[in-house]
């Protein structure tokens, strides 16, 4: 029995840089509040976060912690970006985030999760409408707060390049996975430090 979860929002900024952000699971999981506490730590990562890209999702959904693998299945620049789990609980479970632009800084999303429980321990502890419950609050948490960033009334910045996000990814290995925000703290404070040398 699939459960289908489907979410909207409007968000005025260009598709490009909607989409740019989405394309990058991991910041995905940024957004979403930490009763959910949901990680994603890329595994595989193909050119561009394109299709084969594998990750793993973890999870605490009302105290229970799942953790899935999932691979990108569709990545179509500004239009979609799509992925199913090849490991973990559920029987099926896929997600696919579509971008409509509705004009040059507006940008219509709409995120979809397909998935269906298993019958196993986890289906017995876990009550289906309550998760789906779960999920859909989860998911329109995570697209206000990711409007609210895109829109510029969020808290981190989104533009940046995958150069640079690699760079920032290589110092988070670094410092044992560090959240991304104390990574980038830590480099500025020491940039500010070198400035403070050079004046």
């Amino acid at each position: 029995m699939m459960t289908t979860v489907s979410k909207t929002i409007d968000i005025k900024e260009k598709t490009m840089n909607v989409f740019t952000y989405f394309a990058r699971p991991e910041h995905i999981s940024d957004q979403f509040e930490e009763r959910v506490g949901m990680t994603v730590v890329p595994m595989d990562v193909k050119a561009g976060m394109g299709v084969g890209t594998t990750f793993r999702v973890i999870g605490d959904f009302d105290g229970k912690r799942l953790e899935w693998d999932c691979e990108t299945t569709e990545f179509i620049p500004e239009k979609k970006v799509a992925a199913k789990m090849i490991k973990g609980p559920f029987k099926k479970w896929e997600i696919a985030v579509n971008f409509e632009e509705l004009s040059e800084k507006e940008t219509r999303v709409t995120m979809t999760v397909n998935y269906d429980m298993p019958f196993g321990p986890l289906g017995a502890i876990m009550d289906k409408a309550k998760f789906a419950k779960i999920a859909e609050k989860g998911m329109e948490t995570a697209l206000y707060r990711v409007r609210g960033l895109l829109e510029g009334n969020g808290s981190i910045p989104v533009y940046i390049t995958l150069d640079a996000y690699r760079k920032l990814l290589a110092e988070k290995e670094k410092m044992n996975n560090a959240p991304v925000s104390t990574v980038l703290t830590k480099i500025l404070e020491k940039y500010s430090q070198v400035e403070a040398v050079k004046n």
